[in-house]
């Protein structure tokens, strides 16, 4: 390959990247934005739009001049929008940190598995995604309600002598997110564990570090970008979840998503639907920033 092949070559694969993100972000977004500086009206589709370019220059420039925030303060008025927004933080808060605890030990033990067992584990923990979202959560109805397999169960041993309320509760939706999202969390900490020199495990406890010292000093700390990784990975789609708080956790579940979903099709309030999705993107960037500032100074810590 002729020098100018390989400029052209570096330069393609650094502009596709850009490229992906222009086209199925940054456009999408804009997008999103434009609706959510409009206003409600009667028609098709539901909003008066800014920024056309019907008009010419001088349109956009009239439109300029009267575009309206009214959405976005609205949104700070109404506590409905503002608890939803801390419910939905609550929850997916809440949902990783018990799939971190399922997860890990989960990921350790693969790690530890002998080296012909790993790919069989490694294909039981994606065998889920072979399945439908959508049915997975359902199955998880016939589980959790009061007349489901989980309470029969549980009847039929005697542990409990009426039927536990699990479905239509936070608990329901814990349990929905950690099993949906749980291969997320899995993959990046076992990829991170399975890379891992276990000859310092060894050194620590020749050195007389107790099993469990050498665990928090040694394996985890190695482990942490794996955990972070995984962490973002169930932390924020969880955080604009609809399908699981809407057939786990009932009508009285309030997070973001149903929220979302409730503007954008019960009430058909485009721009203010697009309002509160500007703000849950940029609610979510801030976790995204702090993690790619994590890899970076990893990335200069091994340096």
């Amino acid at each position: 390959m002729t020098k100018l092949g390989n400029a052209i070559f570096r330069r393609l694969v650094i502009i596709i990247p850009y490229a992906w993100l222009l086209f199925f972000f940054l456009i999408p977004f804009l997008i999103v934005f434009r609706i959510a500086l409009s206003t409600t009206a009667i028609a098709q589709p539901p909003y008066v739009p800014v920024f056309s370019l019907s008009d010419g220059i001088s349109g956009i420039w009239a439109n300029l001049q009267q575009l309206s925030f009214d959405n976005f303060i609205w949104l700070t008025e109404d506590t409905l929008y503002l608890n939803a927004y801390l419910s939905s933080l609550k929850i997916a808060a809440i949902s990783t940190f018990l799939t971190l605890l399922i997860a890990y030990p989960l990921a350790y033990g693969m790690a530890q598995a002998p080296r012909s067992w790993r790919p069989t584990l490694l294909m039981l923990v994606i065998l889920p995604f072979w399945t439908s979202f959508l049915i997975r959560v359902y199955a998880w109805i016939a589980i959790l309600k009061p007349e489901g397999l989980l309470n029969q169960f549980l009847l039929s041993i005697g542990l409990i002598d009426d039927p536990l309320i699990i479905l239509n509760t936070n608990w329901a939706i814990y349990i929905g997110i950690v099993y949906s999202y749980l291969p997320f969390m899995v993959l990046p900490i076992y990829s991170a564990l399975e890379k891992m020199d276990h000859s310092l495990i060894e050194a620590a406890q020749d050195l007389g570090c107790p099993p469990i010292t050498a665990f928090w000093k040694v394996t985890f700390p190695l482990s942490l970008a794996g955990v972070v990784a995984g962490c973002m990975l169930v932390f924020i789609p969880a955080v604009g979840e609809f399908v699981i708080p809407d057939l786990l956790g009932g009508s009285q579940t309030l997070m973001i998503g149903k929220t979302l979903w409730n503007e954008f099709n019960a009430n058909r309030d485009w721009p203010v639907s697009a309002a509160v999705a500007t703000i849950l993107l940029l609610i979510l960037v801030v976790p995204i920033v702090f993690f790619q500032n994590f890899q970076a100074k990893a990335e200069e810590k091994g340096k």
